[in-house]
């Protein structure tokens, strides 16, 4: 049996889903963790934020990190505390590379917001692709 005393938080909550990658499937991937979010408790600021860091991986999953056969997953795990996890896994094997600021561009700041709102963030590499991994404090 697990309770506080081995360590493990009983209030700790964990989601997990699959989708294709198909651009459709960016705002499915959101609206699911806002769901969630909600049924958390977690607080507004924490659920925006991390609303946006899902928006932004998942995009990039789509656009850049699609591999023929292959779904993107998006993942949160909750400590019951203060901490929320975020992944984003793809098929591709290639890193994201996190591009300097420019005013005038239309796109390639996605890495740069999620670098900017959450507490830490990087890209673990996995036996078929990667996961970029984030952390939100709430």
């Amino acid at each position: 049996m697990n309770t506080e005393s081995d360590g493990v938080n009983p209030q700790a909550r964990s989601w997990r889903r699959m989708f294709m990658p198909l651009a459709e499937n960016v705002s499915e991937a959101r609206r699911g963790a806002q769901l969630v979010l909600a049924s958390w408790a977690a607080s507004d600021d924490a659920a925006e934020t991390i609303a946006l860091i899902i928006s932004e991986l998942a995009t990039n999953a789509v656009r850049h990190a699609r591999v023929p056969g292959r779904c993107f997953e998006v993942a949160m795990t909750y400590d019951g505390g203060k901490a929320i996890e975020i992944e984003v896994s793809d098929g591709s094997p290639h890193h994201p590379v996190v591009k300097s600021f420019d005013p005038d561009a239309t796109s390639g700041r996605g890495l740069l917001l999620v670098e900017a709102l959450s507490d830490a963030w990087e890209v673990r590499d996995r036996a078929f692709g990667k996961t970029l991994w984030a952390r939100v404090l709430s």
